[in-house]
């Protein structure tokens, strides 16, 4: 099992990621027995299926969009979002809908290109689990990465974990709210 990074610890994860290969019809493919995350259109071809099984989660390419769950994200035991390459930003915004917009207090995994450098950025957009490609950290690289979460205990800016920028959050002397 990969490691991940959970809620600020390293974990193993208990969850096998489906992929699909290219040209393979999402809907067909066959899934296997165990807690799965399965692609969206798999999830949308065979909801009802899936739904019943209760260990399943949906996993969202960059360029899908969490409005095609939204009527089903209470049915998900968990939703990830693949991060293809480093540079593609798209899951950022998709975290922050789920967790916002669409009221998803599940778990959350980042997957796929996930670097170190973005690991803040991540947890900042509502991802609870962070999934780097397997073998790319060593335990003692994942190990610092996880101490590293504490670099930034006070950020200025506004996010899903803290809606008001530091300046709405910080009471200071003589000054009225």
């Amino acid at each position: 099992m990969s490691k991940v990074i959970q809620n600020g610890r390293i974990a193993s994860s208990g969850w096998q990621i489906l992929s699909v290969a290219e040209g393979e019809d999402a809907a067909a493919v066959a899934i296997p027995a165990g807690r799965v995350i399965v692609p969206l259109a798999a999830w949308l071809a065979r909801r009802e299926e899936l739904a019943a099984r209760g260990d399943v989660g949906v996993w969202f390419a960059s360029n899908e969009g969490p409005e095609a769950l939204a009527d089903d994200i209470g049915r998900v035991a968990v939703i990830a979002v693949n991060f293809p390459k480093f540079v593609d930003g798209r899951g950022y915004s998709t975290a922050a809908l789920l967790r916002t917009r669409y009221g998803y207090t599940g778990q959350l995994i980042a997957f796929g290109e996930v670097l170190r450098d973005q690991f803040d950025y991540l947890t900042r957009c509502g991802f609870d689990t962070l999934q780097p490609r397997e073998g790319r950290y060593t335990d003692a690289q994942l190990d610092a990465a996880v101490a590293s979460l504490a670099d930034f205990p006070t950020p200025y800016q506004a996010s899903v974990l803290h809606p008001q920028p530091l300046f709405r959050r910080v009471a200071r002397a003589g000054v009225k709210a």
